[in-house]
């Protein structure tokens, strides 16, 4: 409801009742603002517009007009978020899944198609089972045991929906439930910080995938974010796989060996490593020595990153939001205005994005 959204959407740009006020230009009092978001009163159409602009928000999303709401939010983080944090993010999301359930009605698609592997959540015995739940996923989706080429695009192709977006430095994501009205079925989404390497947002997806397979009261909160790694790690580099590459037992590693490994698995040196030594390839001494010659550093800085500063977020994107605007606006469902106010560019990158840049730019010679 507006109520909500008003004061979470307040939170996230960090400002009092007063200093919303005063962003308005003391359009509205605060005394009006707190009314507002204890359902008191309602703000005209006027004064509404006043506050989406003052908040940064969309008027859409003020309006509710989804009925939407986040439940189940679990952070993965390296330190504790603020209150601001999580109303950033979760205003981020919200504005993010009320425009993906926009154009997925449009294109009258089924918003809650979540092809989970499992008939239900998982309970574990021990975080090394998480092992044998990568191997059943992994059969279940007819994976095989070749690394995955496209992390991103294989869990939008299940259904999930994927978020990859700049959210604060201290979440590295996260995994929740979109409840929505009528007793329709939630929807998961996993969201992913586009601040990280590609190979830290391809652990975090798989790490959060775990998350929704896992039953969480198999096991107490420390073991299950064990379980989650072991996952991860197992889901991204099979043992079988990982074993025939680089051998059953290995008592020392050649720094271009495990940079090829780490270009073969898309994931990061640390991961690699750390997939090694719960194999027992390498041992504890083996690991310790790599990390103080070959690998030194590699906890904090990853060695011969998979993107360059010039092409950073431009692989392994979460594409189909992006795909079925354009597929909407190629069968004539919306209007470019329509486009670029869904997919929050510009309108003549919308037109180029339809037409192509050859026509696009003849277009706009005439």
């Amino acid at each position: 409801m507006l109520a909500d959204r008003l004061k979470l959407a307040r939170r996230k740009a960090g400002l009092s009742l007063r200093g919303l006020s005063d962003a308005m230009d003391g359009f509205v009092t605060a005394q009006a603002i707190g009314k507002y978001e204890r359902g008191e009163s309602i703000p005209s159409s006027g004064v509404l517009m006043a506050l989406a602009k003052a908040l940064d928000v969309s008027l859409t999303y003020l309006l509710d007009t989804q009925h939407v709401s986040l439940a189940g939010v679990e952070f993965r983080t390296k330190a504790n978020t603020t209150a601001r944090d999580r109303a950033n993010v979760e205003t981020e999301v919200l504005e993010w899944v009320e425009r993906y359930l926009q154009i997925e009605a449009i294109l009258e698609l089924d918003s809650a198609r979540w092809h989970s592997p499992l008939t239900g959540m998982r309970k574990l015995k021990s975080i090394a089972e998480a092992e044998t739940l990568a191997d059943e996923v992994r059969a279940a989706w007819q994976l095989g045991i070749d690394p995955i080429p496209n992390m991103t695009e294989l869990l939008e192709e299940k259904g999930l929906k994927v978020l990859t977006v700049t959210l604060p430095e201290r979440v590295s994501g996260f995994t929740c439930l979109v409840q929505r009205p009528n007793g329709q079925a939630p929807l998961p989404v996993i969201v992913v910080n586009d601040r990280y390497s590609l190979e830290r947002r391809r652990l975090t997806l798989a790490h959060e995938l775990a998350h929704r397979l896992i039953d969480t009261d198999s096991l107490d909160d420390k073991d299950e974010e064990k379980a989650a790694n072991r996952f991860a790690g197992a889901f991204l580099m099979t043992a079988e796989h990982l074993l025939d590459e680089i051998g059953k037992r290995r008592n020392a590693l050649g720094y271009a060996e495990i940079i090829n490994l780490k270009r073969l698995y898309r994931v990061s040196g640390a991961a690699l490593l750390m997939r090694l030594r719960q194999l027992d390839v390498i041992s504890e001494s083996t690991l310790i020595y790599a990390y103080q010659t070959v690998a030194r550093g590699w906890r904090t800085k990853e060695p011969e990153p998979l993107e360059g500063p010039e092409e950073s977020g431009q692989r392994e994107r979460a594409l189909r939001f992006e795909r079925l605007c354009y597929r909407a606006l190629a069968e004539g469902l919306i209007s470019l205005s329509k486009a670029a106010e869904l997919l929050r560019i510009p309108l003549a990158e919308v037109e180029r994005g339809l037409k192509g840049p050859r026509l696009h730019d003849a277009d706009r010679r005439q």
